[in-house]
């Protein structure tokens, strides 16, 4: 029988984004049990502050949505921040919502989430779309 070795440790990028697929796959507890630091704070302007209140809107969308598409487009980091922008539909086929998540790491863990969308428009005028 063979040792194993021990799994590299994720890189902060790579956490920001099995945070977002978890959470958006609906294992939103194991998500911020995996992921998110003691402090966590999130800048959603419609929900309260605090893990819990995010937690419990999210567990809400993933159980009206459970088929969720999120497709990561790009992600960047620079230092202790992360950037993900993401495409998101709620349905396969739906338009959905460009959106971009900027996490700040204390450690290897998301101490703080910002996160800003736009609707995918049906029709645009600009030929290369928005991804």
């Amino acid at each position: 029988m063979s040792e194993r070795s021990p799994q590299p440790a994720m890189t902060n990028r790579e956490t920001a984004i099995e945070f977002l697929r978890l959470a958006s796959s609906g294992s939103v507890r194991e998500a911020y049990r995996r992921h998110a630091g003691p402090g966590f704070r999130h800048h959603n302007p419609f929900f309260r502050a605090g893990a819990e209140a995010l937690m419990a809107a999210m567990e809400e969308n993933a159980r009206l949505n459970p088929n969720k598409v999120l497709e990561v487009q790009r992600a960047l980091q620079d230092g202790d921040l992360v950037a993900v922008h993401s495409w998101i539909r709620q349905e396969p086929g739906d338009p959905g919502a460009s959106v971009v998540h900027i996490f700040r790491f204390q450690g290897s863990h998301i101490a703080e989430l910002w996160d800003i969308g736009q609707p995918v428009p049906k029709d645009s005028p600009n030929e290369h779309g928005m991804f």
